[in-house]
């Protein structure tokens, strides 16, 4: 296989791997990644973290993420929605199947709480998430550069990603990364049942440079 492929840059002694798509068999990898960046804020519709966990993996959109690979093992993912589909995939069908009607009905309702769907032109961040071992080493900053050559190669004007205050580390790294605020929505409602109590919604304008062509040049 040509590993120099548009969005697979193989793994080098100087750092990870970075291709499109969740490689088939890292399912269980990706979710438990995603529940430990993600699990207060979705634990109230998700919960048991056992349950939650096989769910997010039974239902992943593999070709909606980009992943970073070190030793062959996925260390980091980011999701992204695009078309109509997003990473973390199970519409209401779903989760009333996997949950039951009578507790699956709230969850629905939760989980459309924190729905985010792209406008025109625009591709809406799902979500990134890199294990612990593996943070400091840049893999966030690669992630969000091919999230962004996503963008590009698909048309996209703009990419948009929500950040919750309780996260300030993750603020930081989307403004290196060339997003700025736009707004920030209070939701002391949701400080309780979901650990954050306002959210900011960023934007970053999709440049020339980004596309997959432009950086090969």
């Amino acid at each position: 296989m040509d590993t120099t492929e548009r969005g697979h840059r193989p793994e080098s002694p100087d750092g990870p791997g970075v291709r499109r798509g969740v490689p088939e068999g890292s399912e269980s990898r990706v979710a438990a990644l995603y529940w430990e960046a993600f699990g207060r804020k979705l634990g109230a519709a998700l919960n048991p973290p056992d349950k939650a966990r096989a769910f997010l993996a039974a239902h992943l959109h593999h070709d909606r993420g980009v992943v970073a690979v070190v030793d062959g093992e996925v260390a980091g993912v980011a999701g992204y929605q695009l078309g109509g589909r997003g990473l973390m995939g199970g519409g209401a069908g779903d989760v009333l199947s996997a949950y039951g009607t009578l507790r699956g009905l709230p969850r629905l309702a939760l989980l459309a709480l924190i729905g985010r769907r792209p406008a025109d032109g625009e591709l809406v961040m799902d979500g990134i998430a890199v294990a612990p071992e593996c943070r400091g080493k840049g893999i966030g900053s690669l992630l969000l550069r091919e999230i962004a050559a996503v963008a590009a190669d698909h048309s996209c004007r703009r990419i948009r990603l929500d950040v919750i205050d309780v996260n300030p580390r993750a603020r930081a790294l989307y403004e290196r990364q060339g997003f700025t605020a736009v707004r920030t929505e209070k939701t002391p409602y949701l400080r309780e049942l979901m650990g954050f109590g306002a959210v900011t919604t960023m934007h970053r304008p999709v440049v020339s440079a980004d596309s997959t062509n432009r950086r090969r040049a």
